[in-house]
């Protein structure tokens, strides 16, 4: 095998790879996994890879070409367009291989690595073709249910302060020393995660800060990475479609945590506010060589514990924060909600943990925003309109308190739920609105393939089952999402406030599968605009 790094070609479709990798020969990737060989056409056991994807239309020349089994059909149905497109391997199992027969022509010429659950060992594959790039960088993992976007953002500009050069992975955006582009999935699939890994190296990269999702630890998507930090912020009702049960999505959440799992970090955050997170502190405990350190904003003790806190008209928050081995420092949350002192303060945890000093990190916290989350749309109206990606139960229910603890008239909410998704959370979501808000308007969120009708059926159901005074509480239910926030901002006056939740930082709606461009923030700032417009000429003002 070629000792030298080969230059690659121009990577397709976007995605982050780096320009230079050294080639691994399939024997290496072979005797690693313990897949079997075969060999089609003119390849050989040392024919080499320089890069691996799961999408065909991605490839590009040296690639290995992961051809899966999906839900709907098999990745080996595409091995021919990816062959054609310079993938000088496949790695499938036996019903792929099968496949490969009736698509491959006579002319084709690739390895074939055969392993009887290939997505078992995808991650460690591509980690091995990118050089295992996380082995040379400082991750770090956050995972939990709601918190992982906000406490990122504030552990980046922790990081950044103190001079590191960083990466960010996560819902929102990926960014690389300052420069974004959107994210499909909170985290990626395995090879698209260690090629952004390897990219981030070469560019000079040596802190990486990425949101680790529960679909991610349990379809093997961070395998090969290896997390010097991992950090458990809280644990809610969501992703129960998948999981089936609150205890499987927990036993997910854990394997960034328990020793005897392949992608356990080095170093454990733990915040022990709920009880999943005191729990967390169980399982990382069995490792005695790297014990957890935890975060505390309530009665459960915890090496960082933060005091009451008090809030500014703008909603920021003040804190006295109580640091590992005494002494105590003030702590500004930009963020109103106790939830996001919770953020806050496990970031500045994880920054500690990276080898930032604790005033460096809390004051780099202090002039953080993040989009999406408690984000206010302001026209120079006399009420206030927050956009928020509360999309659970708990954290609807979390925003709207903190709302109502900030509003001195009354709250108008914008919710819905996602098609495809968890379907016993939206009775709970609407009935949260119900009880937190004078007005709901139940209205659609990302349908996707599910009839909108039925899911806004089910969140009314929620809704109108908390029995309120109709003299005092007004459900509406309007399908068109515009609409239903120009009806929202219609309602409200001085000293009220609109929740529109559930989409947040998103730009697009999914509706029977096809996502059409939807932001919630620029929707709700042009009906800010036309109803604060000043009167057409002859119109007289009121």
């Amino acid at each position: 095998m070629a000792s030298t790094r080969r230059n690659r070609a121009k990577p397709a479709g976007g995605m982050l790879r780096p320009t230079a990798v050294a080639p691994t020969a399939v024997s290496v990737l072979s005797a690693a996994t313990g897949a079997r060989v075969d060999l089609v056409g003119s390849a050989s056991a040392d024919t080499e890879v320089t890069g691996v994807t799961l999408r065909a239309q991605d490839v590009i020349p040296g690639d290995l070409f992961a051809a899966l089994p999906g839900g709907r059909t098999h990745g080996a149905l595409f091995a021919d367009q990816a062959v054609a497109a310079g993938a000088t391997a496949v790695l499938t199992d036996p019903a792929g291989r099968a496949e490969l027969t009736k698509v491959l022509g006579s002319d084709a010429a690739c390895a074939v690595l055969i392993h009887p659950n290939p997505r078992e060992v995808l991650g460690s594959v591509s980690a091995r073709i990118f050089g295992y790039p996380s082995l040379r960088l400082k991750l770090i993992g956050i995972t939990g249910t709601s918190g992982k976007t906000t406490t990122a953002y504030m552990v980046e500009a922790a990081l950044l302060a103190a001079g590191h050069s960083v990466g960010l992975m996560g819902t929102v955006q990926t960014r690389i020393n300052g420069v974004a582009q959107p994210s499909a999935l909170t985290t990626p699939e395995a090879p698209t995660l260690q090629a952004m890994l390897a990219t981030m190296l070469e560019r000079g990269v040596d802190a990486v800060v990425m949101e680790v999702s529960s679909h991610a630890l349990a379809l093997g998507r961070v395998d090969g990475a290896q997390f010097a930090i991992g950090a458990f912020t809280n644990l809610s009702q969501d992703h129960l479609d998948f999981h089936h049960s609150m205890r499987a999505y927990f036993d997910a959440k854990a394997r960034l945590f328990a020793p005897s799992s392949s992608t356990h970090a080095v170093r454990p955050i733990i915040c022990v506010d709920d009880e999943w997170g005191r729990r967390m502190v169980e399982i990382a405990r069995s490792d005695k060589q790297s014990p957890p350190v935890t975060v505390s904003t309530g009665t459960v003790p915890a090496q960082w514990h933060a005091g009451p806190s008090t809030v500014d008209a703008d909603g920021a928050q003040h804190v006295t924060v109580t640091v590992p081995g005494g002494g105590d420092q003030e702590m500004v949350v930009p963020l109103p909600g106790r939830y996001n002192v919770a953020n806050a303060l496990t970031a500045v945890a994880i920054a500690v943990g990276a080898g930032v000093t604790p005033s460096a990190a809390i004051g780099a916290i202090a002039g953080v925003s993040v989009p999406g989350r408690l984000e206010r749309i302001d026209r120079g109206q006399q009420f206030l309109v927050v956009v928020d990606y509360a999309h659970k139960p708990a954290a609807l229910e979390a925003v709207i308190a903190t709302l109502r603890d900030q509003t001195r008239g009354r709250i108008a909410v914008v919710v819905g739920a996602g098609g495809d998704r968890d379907v016993g959370k939206r009775p709970i979501m609407g009935e949260i609105a119900a009880r937190g808000a004078e007005l709901v308007i139940v209205t659609d969120d990302n349908p996707r393939t599910e009839e909108a009708a039925a899911i806004r059926a089910e969140v009314l159901a929620g809704a109108r089952a908390a029995g309120l005074d109709v003299d005092a509480h007004e459900i509406r239910e309007v399908g068109d999402r515009a609409e239903a926030i120009a009806a929202a901002i219609a309602w409200a006056t001085p000293g009220d406030t609109v929740l529109i939740a559930g989409k947040g930082h998103e730009t697009g709606q999914e509706v029977d599968g096809v996502k059409h461009p939807f932001d919630d923030r620029l929707v709700s700032g042009a009906a800010l605009d036309s109803s604060i417009a000043p009167p057409e000429d002859g119109e007289d003002e009121k």
